[in-house]
């Protein structure tokens, strides 16, 4: 009888232990990281705009809003250091975004989110929308950096209708081309659902949704302009791109969708922008993965009002380190570990999103990152830390003070940069001008060219090129 009992409580064991790996998998969240484009502080109903952003409003009504969340002053360093946790001027992703003629990308040995996340037992890693950080060749391709699956652009600023640049479709699945008709908000939003529902039932899943919206070209459909008063007798708002359309002999480049004014349309984006969020949000209820997802929120950049974006009463925009380019909408909800409905005001940033995703899988960071895990802050365990973000190479913030330059703004009692700071205790002063004397050392070499130009340039449908980026 003793070795039959002690084959069934071995059997009965390894039963348990069977059964252990995937439920461990299922506590784990699910992680969505959505990024938006080119939205200004002042682009958001629950920061008193006048555009219309229910979902985003109840989103940040459930969140956590991160109210001093700090970014670059342009896309691609945003994009890469949230993908990183780490600066991106220590890599070479700086100084400009990785335009259509660059030849370099985000290198291939810096780890990533989905790369790390893949160690933590995450099969099914998805970027939804846009890359911008490397199309000279595969080796800069998502899939090549740890995502599993990819259905978007390459470049940034593609038209909303035809998604081209240079003349050339880049809209893609993993490698492929995809021809299909549509609004590429609408239909980001519409890939975002279905892999939701695909997924939801399995182990966790992890998201970057990266839409293009409401960045440039100032296109919107018709439906979302009718909503903010179009009359289609009255002008057209201009093409605030001519001068990309031109540059690449695109002439119907950004003239499609146009409202009476840049501000119209633009409002119309966002609108547009705010219901596939509000799809995404109804696909994680209708899925019952709602409490266990965590989701965070935020803008690459501040807006540019020559495209229409809004950042009062923040003074500055896009590619500016004043807090209307680097202060940004941000949000993060996750029911399950984060009491929502209130604002954390201590300074948090880009580089803390691979961080803090890692801390809610309960995996340990690498040690080189830049950026810290939020959630023990967020949760109440400790108290913020008294931390600076290096914003480029003459501008440092803390929760009270930044440097920018030789000036110092006092953020506490002047939020809106009105005046420099002539009142600075002296430890504070030295304190951040030692923080920027920092920088230099932390500047990885500078970009250089690092492949050969295709024969055949832009590539027909951006088909990138398969060749090594760089010296093996």
């Amino acid at each position: 009888m003793l070795p039959e009992r002690c084959l069934l409580l071995f059997s009965f064991a390894f039963l348990l232990m069977c059964r252990a790996t995937p439920a461990e998998e299922r506590e784990r969240p699910n992680l969505i990281h959505i990024i938006v484009d080119d939205l200004g502080w002042n682009d958001v109903g629950f920061h008193g705009s006048e555009i219309k952003t229910p979902n985003m409003d109840r989103l940040a009504a459930e969140s956590v809003v991160l109210d001093r969340f700090y970014v670059t002053p342009i896309c691609s360093p945003t994009r890469a250091g949230a993908l990183t946790g780490r600066y991106p001027f220590r890599y070479g992703i700086w100084g400009g975004v990785v335009s259509p003629t660059k030849r370099h990308g985000l290198p291939p040995q810096e780890l990533t989110a989905p790369e790390l996340l893949a160690k933590a037992g995450y099969r099914h890693r998805i970027l939804l929308g846009k890359w911008h950080l490397g199309l000279a060749s595969t080796k800069f391709h998502p899939l090549n950096h740890g995502f599993t699956e990819f259905y978007g652009h390459y470049n940034g600023a593609i038209d909303y209708f035809s998604r081209k640049r240079f003349g050339e479709l880049d809209w893609h699945h993993n490698f492929d081309s995809v021809h299909e008709e549509g609004y590429s908000t609408d239909l980001i939003g519409k890939k975002a659902v279905a892999f939701i529902d695909e997924h939801s039932a399995e182990s966790p899943f992890s998201m970057v949704i990266a839409f293009n919206a409401p960045h440039s070209p100032i296109q919107a459909k018709r439906s979302d302009l009718d909503a903010y008063g179009f009359n289609p007798d009255g002008p057209r708002a201009p093409n605030t791109d001519k001068g990309i359309a031109k540059r690449e002999n695109a002439p119907d480049y950004g003239e499609r969708g146009k409202g009476n004014t840049v501000r119209q349309t633009f409002s119309s984006m966002v609108a547009c922008l705010d219901q596939n969020i509000g799809r995404i949000l109804d696909a994680l209820d209708r899925n019952q993965v709602r409490d266990n997802t965590l989701l965070i929120l935020h803008s690459d950049n501040g807006g540019d009002p020559r495209h229409g974006g809004n950042n009062k009463p923040l003074r500055g925009t896009k590619f500016s380190t004043w807090e209307g380019g680097v202060r940004v909408v941000a949000m993060i909800r996750w029911p399950k570990a984060l009491v929502g409905g209130r604002k954390y005001n201590s300074v948090t940033s880009y580089i803390d999103v691979v961080p803090t995703l890692l801390g809610a899988t309960g995996e340990k960071p690498p040690a080189n990152l830049d950026g810290i895990n939020l959630l023990p802050f967020l949760q109440g365990e400790q108290k913020p830390l008294d931390r600076t973000i290096l914003l480029d190479q003459d501008t440092v913030v803390s929760d009270r003070w930044k440097l920018k330059g030789n000036e110092f703004y006092d953020l506490q009692n002047d939020p809106n940069e009105t005046a420099a700071s002539t009142d600075v205790p002296t430890n504070i002063a030295k304190t951040l001008q030692m923080r920027l004397a920092d920088y230099p050392r932390l500047v990885g070499p500078p970009v250089k060219t690092q492949l050969a130009k295709q024969k055949k340039w832009p590539p027909s449908e951006w088909k990138l090129a398969s060749e090594p980026s760089y010296p093996e």
